[in-house]
């Protein structure tokens, strides 16, 4: 197995032996995968290596401990391992626009369809728990991020205004939603009013990445200021920027695999100006230019993010910030979405690898981007239901979403029909290619 650094310098490797002009390997033969009952409904639902295992939960609509019944367009989510070493907490998004709330706590508009539920895992007796709604009357949901002090920043991915009808309240912000309790109503309006994706949080500055989910879009941060720190940065003063490449403004040319490239950071003036206006503000300083930017991860001094549609092929792009050199890298690109189709939520695994959730063709993917470079599939979408749960169809085109890992579990959501999955199993064999 190869650690985080690992990781870091062997693609890096990988890609100056040839030349800048490196491809992708191929996707790792997928002959071990096999059909694999659920253990909560004895469904076939996924297609897993051999020695894996999976339980799922919260279909939408069953019922919760809270009387709601569980929203659909499970999303992005958040775990957070509790004191008693035994405990998971996750916190869920639902990406829902318009509607009723999805409970009655919190709610920060009577017409925001979505918001977010918290749940639990029992890790020893492989189980999961009760959940409930911490989060309404928000807008599409979509990711998100953990914070250091045990919150999960929940992304609204809809920018729209007040309108009879439809909206009471302004959309387009963040909110932090606390593992352990209800959200806050207050949005976060430092982090920006835009079509939010994902946010991850560098634990020694406080710094806040911000990925926007656009044809033309930007990748952001949140730098604090004052002397406030924790929980407090998020509402305290600070400055709202977008990436830039240095020396060369609104770059958006062909980016090799692997070429690094020194980065700045140009400021937005009026973070709250929503619709296309930070990006168009951003862009006009010299900011750099993706392509629907989703999941990101913060590990050690670098933030991890996809493009969805990135690359040639436009099946999708992994970068690699390097805050502390301030260099940009372009990790991943898939050559076509045989190998991988349009990555979306991405977490790092504690062996170095990266999870991808996919967002593309089906049957969707669950893959991991080895240290090696390889792609190779955890799990496959296999839906196909006859009125399990109430749902009768060909779901395998469901997106998957919201990865996330603790211990020997790797938890994700299914966002059609709409469930919850705890999958657990021999990672170190299929790592080192044993399973």
């Amino acid at each position: 197995m190869g650690s985080r650094r690992e990781f870091i310098a062997l693609t890096a490797t990988a890609s100056a032996v040839a030349g800048f002009a490196w491809r992708p390997l191929a996707r790792t033969a997928q002959d071990h995968l096999r059909p694999v009952a659920d253990l909560a409904t004895g469904e076939y639902l996924l297609r897993l290596p051999p020695g894996f295992s999976y339980i799922s939960h919260d279909w939408r609509g069953d019922a919760m401990a809270d009387g709601n019944p569980v929203p659909g367009a499970h999303d992005g989510m958040g775990a957070f391992p509790q004191e008693d070493e035994r405990t998971v907490v996750l916190v869920r998004n639902h990406e829902i626009i318009e509607g009723r709330p999805i409970g009655d706590v919190a709610v920060y508009d009577s017409l925001g369809g979505g918001g977010t539920t918290t749940l639990s895992f029992d890790l020893a007796e492989r189980a999961w728990r009760e959940s409930g709604v911490s989060l309404a009357g928000t807008t599409r949901n979509c990711a998100g991020g953990p914070t250091p002090w045990g919150s999960w920043l929940t992304c609204e991915e809809w920018v729209v205004d007040p309108e009879p009808g439809h909206a009471e309240r302004a959309h387009g912000f963040v909110f932090e939603v606390p593992a352990n309790g209800v959200g806050d109503v207050r949005p976060l309006t430092g982090l920006g009013r835009f079509e939010h994706e994902a946010a991850a949080v560098d634990p020694k500055s406080g710094i806040v990445y911000l990925t926007e989910d656009e044809r033309r879009c930007g990748l952001y941060r949140f730098v604090p200021g004052g002397d406030v720190s924790g929980r407090a940065s998020l509402r305290g003063p600070g400055r709202l920027q977008m990436l830039a490449v240095d020396g060369r403004p609104n770059y958006a040319g062909r980016w090799p695999v692997g070429l690094r490239m020194p980065t700045a950071w140009v400021d937005i003036d009026d973070p709250e100006a929503g619709r296309a206006s930070v990006f168009q503000q951003g862009f006009a300083r010299g900011g750099m230019r993706f392509k629907r930017l989703e999941g990101c991860w913060w590990d050690d001094g670098h933030l991890y993010f996809v493009s969805t549609t990135g690359g040639w092929a436009g099946r999708g792009q992994v970068w690699e910030l390097n805050t502390d050199q301030d260099r940009l890298r372009l990790l991943y690109e898939s050559p076509g979405r045989d190998v991988l189709d349009c990555p979306d939520n991405i977490a790092m695994m504690t062996h170095g690898a990266l999870m991808l959730c996919e967002d593309g063709h089906g049957p969707t993917r669950l893959s991991m981007l080895t240290p090696s470079g390889a792609v190779m599939t955890v799990a496959e979408n296999n839906v196909v239901l006859n009125g399990t749960k109430g749902f009768s169809g060909d779901y395998r085109g469901g997106e998957w979403c919201g990865v996330c890992q603790v211990g020997d579990w790797i938890f994700a959501n299914l966002q059609a029909p709409g469930m919850t999955l705890a999958i657990t199993g021999p990672w170190n064999d299929l790592m080192e290619g044993r399973a």
